[in-house]
């Protein structure tokens, strides 16, 4: 099968994007090199902002039910409890913020759960299918694929390697991908179970005379499971057995029996970003574009947010191919590679300071990527502006039901907001986009006619909006234009 886009790498990534567009009606193959899914928690942190796109994507639900909420921590030196910490201050939501706090979920479980939603679509991932070698022109790219020794060559409208920071895409390509890694820091990572152990909390075992150097075991939702980690100073192995030595050690205790270990790992810090995200018809995402230390939780949350800034790029490009939907498409690289960028910057400050010992190192708002703008440059105005993500709001329809923004913002569309009953925005919609138009009124001039009601005026206050004003919400959530009466 020949798909209008094909996507190389089935992790977070890749799944977000590939459900993204099949939801669209734009055909998509998603192939990948490994022969098994990946079993490991490895990214579990799901960050607000990734929350609110999982609820678009709609598999919300599914995450909430199967993930569950950051466990305190139970820290103990010397063999002994000394306190209860938290990883982040609880944050109670808002009517524009509705999940304000980061979600736990093996990204294992993650990407399982983004398969099935992806099967509703008709779309499964090939695996053990790999992209060996493409050459793209005008028209679209060429692609060599290889599966159980015989190959295959596709032709698709574009290409998206999503495959990993060793990503044969972007090496195929030619793309410098710019950074470091530092083998002066080394975490030793595994999934185990440790029965012994209350499965409702975590736990940190250290000794009194080095406290920030020690072993970590987090609960992981839906088992007995816990994620293990430790920093390393001397060579290790990744075996049961290691694992084991290094927590009898810390502990001080021999009755916390590790068990069934699912995976391992040595990790170094790895920064990266590559030059580009695009080459003509040929793209890349998530880790292919920029590897993180996993500090704040940032790395499976950037890339999930890169395939949904481009999914509806891509489908303007083949619904509407032309100069405004290759100007989207040029935007991908310069909207999403500056967040990369401040992203990396931000982890690896939190790096830094774990390795220093700031036992308050993650709790930051800023990992949360609830205020990631794609203002242009230099915009620093006050209020909600162009670029700037679009805030949730409760609304009350002509039945009398709650209705949330987040609601009709739902969907493979745009949204045009219109604030009062005679607001008017002929220019606000754009070629390349389809737009749905959502008029919000004061309940004194409701008439009902398609009409919400915005009764406690959240919405207004949320995009500083007076009557007559209108804002543009792209497809991916963020404001795309807006006026006001005195701008207009």
């Amino acid at each position: 099968m020949n798909p209008q886009v094909l996507v190389a790498g089935a992790g977070p990534t890749g799944l977000a994007l590939a459900i993204d567009l099949a939801r669209r009606g734009i055909g998509v193959r998603i192939v990948d090199r490994a022969g098994e899914f990946f079993a490991g928690s490895r990214g579990d942190g799901l960050q607000p902002r990734t929350l609110e796109v999982f609820d678009d994507l709609g598999v919300l639900d599914a995450v909430l039910a199967q993930g569950a909420p950051q466990a305190p921590l139970l820290v103990h030196l010397d063999g002994q409890f000394v306190m209860e910490r938290r990883m982040s201050a609880r944050r109670e939501p808002t009517s524009a913020v509705p999940h304000p706090n980061p979600w736990v979920l093996a990204q294992a479980d993650t990407e399982r759960v983004l398969r099935e939603r992806l099967a509703e679509f008709g779309v499964r991932v090939e695996t053990a299918t790999a992209v060996v070698d493409f050459s793209a022109d005008a028209d679209g790219v060429t692609v060599l694929l290889e599966h159980a020794g015989a190959t295959e060559t596709v032709r698709a409208g574009y290409l998206v390697g999503a495959d990993g920071g060793r990503s044969i895409v972007r090496k195929t390509l030619g793309i410098p991908f710019e950074g470091t890694t530092d083998e002066s820091i080394r975490m030793l990572l595994g999934d185990v179970c440790a029965d012994a152990l209350d499965h409702s909390v975590g736990y940190w075992f250290a000794d009194s005379s080095s406290p920030m150097d020690g072993i970590a075991l987090m609960p992981l939702p839906g088992g007995r499971k816990f994620q293990f980690a430790t920093g390393l100073n001397t060579e290790s192995g990744t075996e049961l057995a290691d694992l084991q030595d290094h927590l009898t050690r810390r502990s001080r205790r021999d009755d916390i029996i590790l068990s069934d270990l699912t995976w391992s790992t040595v990790w170094r810090p790895n920064v990266r970003l590559a030059q580009r995200y695009r080459a003509g018809r040929v793209f890349l995402a998530g880790d292919a574009a920029h590897v993180h230390p996993p500090t704040g939780g940032q790395g499976l949350n950037t890339g999930v947010q890169d395939a949904y800034n481009l999914g509806w790029k891509l489908e303007a490009a083949l619904r509407h191919p032309g100069p405004a939907s290759e100007a989207l498409l040029d935007s991908y690289e310069s909207e999403r590679r500056t967040v990369a960028a401040r992203i990396l910057g931000l982890s690896s400050e939190l790096l830094d300071k774990t390795v220093k010992g700031d036992p308050d190192a993650m709790d930051r708002e800023g990992t949360h990527q609830l205020d990631i703008s794609y203002r242009e440059t230099g915009d620093d105005a006050a209020g909600l502006r162009a670029g700037d993500r679009a805030p949730d709001a409760p609304l009350v329809d002509a039945n009398g039901k709650t209705v949330r923004l987040f609601d009709l913002f739902r969907g493979p569309h745009a949204t045009l907001l219109l604030f009062g009953p005679d607001t008017t925005a002929d220019q606000a919609g754009s070629p390349a986009m389809d737009v749905r138009t959502v008029r919000v009124v004061r309940p004194e001039s409701a008439s009902g006619n398609g009409e919400f009601t915005d009764a406690a005026g959240d919405a207004q206050r949320a995009y500083d909006a007076a009557g007559g004003s209108w804002v543009l919400v792209r497809p991916d959530g963020y404001v795309g234009s807006r006026s006001t009466p005195t701008e207009r």
